[in-house]
């Protein structure tokens, strides 16, 4: 992401004290969910307008993508995702979930959308249960894919179930027709300093 500051002529030099908040996500583990939460309200307090996520991953753990959104929705200002190369898996439904109007896709970016994966062992019991866990977390992405675009959870379904339940890949002009993606290119941050000078 670029930076483009802008700064009042009338400011020799400045010092920010507090940096604006960007958020990179690669992978999807407890470490990396705990750093998200941690960053997301460390922008809450910079004076900020858009927090902007940074996504570029294969994917990774549902339940740490889970705790990334609880995030993004506890955010008192809109939460901007950027996919920069792909956004596979976990990446996908996070990108999903940025604040409406706030969603961008690099122009060579891809989407994968899939099903949850479950790699299950143990006792049969733990088997049944680990494969109604799936279940229920297959029926929760394909309801938030529904709930951040303009198709319906039988459609997402329907499109995995016409390619043998395998990777689905999208360019950026298929994720913008169905309203995963608002805009397809990188924006810019800006930063822009002020001073007014006036009698009162």
């Amino acid at each position: 992401m670029i930076w483009k500051k802008e700064i009042d002529q009338k400011i020799k030099e400045i010092e920010l004290r507090t940096p604006p908040v960007i958020i990179r996500v690669n992978k999807f583990n407890e470490a990396s969910a705990k750093e998200f939460a941690n960053k997301i309200a460390q922008a809450q307090n910079t004076g900020q307008k858009v927090v902007p996520v940074i996504i570029d991953s294969y994917g990774g753990e549902v339940y740490s993508l889970m705790s990334m959104i609880a995030s993004i929705k506890n955010s008192e200002i809109p939460v901007a995702t950027i996919v920069e190369g792909k956004a596979m898996s976990c990446g996908v439904i996070l990108f999903s979930c940025g604040t409406k109007g706030y969603r961008y896709i690099t122009e060579d970016a891809t989407l994968m959308i899939h099903d949850v994966s479950s790699g299950s062992w143990g006792k049969n019991s733990e088997i049944q249960a680990s494969a109604k866990e799936t279940e229920r977390l297959n029926e929760k992405i394909y309801d938030i894919l529904a709930d951040n675009s303009s198709r319906s959870r039988s459609w997402f379904e329907r499109k995995i179930e016409k390619r043998g339940r395998s990777d689905w890949f999208l360019e950026p002009e298929k994720a913008t027709s169905i309203g995963l993606a608002d805009h397809i290119g990188m924006p810019k941050l800006q930063i822009k300093v002020e001073v007014e000078i006036d009698l009162i």
